[in-house]
């Protein structure tokens, strides 16, 4: 796909390929092809056609079926499709299978979430992540094409192709790259952990959530600066950090990158660095898209991903953001404490429900955010305020 987001090209034809197995209705599998589109469109390609298998495993060789794949196949032919996008992560031996048949640009999910990070990254440190995290997918994943490799900004080489005989030549090249990006990745880190202890013992909140649900704009309205916010998933991949200041009592407030369902983990890993910023949070701000038909499951990928990182057990003021955007049921429109009357939310953490772009409730936010940050910033100053006058 390349530099998709400084160039004009034409967009690429793409078509979408899932598997539906019978614990899963249409609905569901519609909702996650529609995110999968919505990441092929970040990427700069656009959707011609869905295909979905019907089964409950992956085929061992090809992931859909034979007559699946040759219908697929048909499809690529005579529409001039340039990538198929499989929703799923492929194996080694499937994803070499498949470029055989179809012969065309193969993604499957990981890799098209690698390669919007990789656009997406600005600083030094993300491209650095995301460079690691790209190569540590793609080293057991070599195969004749090399086309991968070649859509990295300044790859490794201009081939078209590499044989079969250079195929561990190629692997040894990657895993000497993996080593250099981990050395100069461990170098950054340091810089990055010596800024944060300089921050000294202010409070610090993160800003954490799915994808696409309106941190950057939250952020924005809370700090009154200009963070990069769009319509568009992983919008931000960098973590911003401001300085906030409410009713005399400073806080550090940072945005960090959003979370999806089934994040490639070696970006996980590679982004535990960036992550650091909410391990290392007093407070989380966990934004929510109330008007998302799935909110509740997308709650839970989030919890889960804090919980890989160490970070669940945190206080937390859950914010359900886009209230103007709630769809009726059956001709009503929900109350959004409606909607969240099911959702199992401890009685520990604070609700606050939002329209960041209609700027509704802001203040609210803002007076609960205020008294959270107060309670641990009086532990550590105790005269603070007293002092201040």
């Amino acid at each position: 796909m390349g530099n998709y987001y400084e160039t004009k090209a034409k967009k690429e034809k793409a078509i979408l390929v899932a598997l539906a197995s019978k614990w899963q209705d249409r609905e569901k599998t519609d909702e996650y092809l529609d995110e999968l589109a919505f990441l092929a469109a970040t990427a700069g390609a656009k959707t011609l056609n869905r295909f979905i298998q019907k089964a409950d495993h992956p085929d061992k060789r090809t992931f859909v079926g034979k007559g699946k794949l040759e219908e697929i196949k048909t499809f690529v032919k005579t529409r001039e499709i340039d990538l198929v996008i499989f929703d799923d992560d492929l194996s080694p031996s499937q994803l070499r299978n498949i470029e055989k048949v179809l012969e065309v640009k193969i993604y499957d999910r990981s890799l098209l979430i690698l390669d919007i990070f990789l656009n997406r990254a600005k600083t030094t440190q993300s491209k650095t992540q995301v460079e690691l995290a790209r190569y540590q997918y793609l080293l057991p994943r070599l195969t004749n094409m090399w086309t991968h490799l070649e859509r990295q900004r300044g790859g490794t080489g201009t081939r078209g192709g590499a044989g079969e005989k250079e195929i561990e030549t190629d692997k040894r090249i990657i895993r000497d790259q993996i080593t250099v990006l981990k050395t100069k990745l461990e170098k950054i880190e340091k810089q990055a952990r010596t800024q944060r202890k300089s921050r000294g013992s202010i409070v610090k909140v993160a800003i954490v959530g799915y994808t696409n649900v309106g941190k950057s704009t939250i952020m924005n309205l809370l700090t009154k600066s200009n963070v990069f916010a769009e319509n568009k998933l992983f919008a931000t991949v960098d973590s911003t950090v401001r300085k906030v200041v409410l009713d005399r009592i400073p806080f550090l407030l940072s945005d960090t990158v959003g979370f999806i369902r089934k994040l490639p983990h070696s970006l996980i890993e590679s982004f535990k660095s960036t992550l650091d910023e909410v391990c290392e949070a007093d407070i989380l701000l966990h934004v929510v898209d109330i008007s998302h038909q799935s909110f509740e499951e997308q709650i839970a990928v989030v919890n889960n991903t804090l919980e890989e990182i160490g970070a669940l057990d945190k206080p937390v003021i859950l914010v359900f953001n886009k209230t103007d955007l709630i769809k009726p049921v059956d001709g009503i429109v929900p109350t959004p404490k409606h909607l969240v009357n099911n959702v199992n939310i401890p009685s520990n953490i604070k609700v606050v429900f939002t329209s960041a772009t209609k700027k509704e409730n802001i203040d609210k936010l803002r007076n609960q955010i205020l008294k959270e940050v107060k309670k641990i910033h009086m532990t550590i100053f105790p005269n603070y305020l007293q002092s201040s006058y």
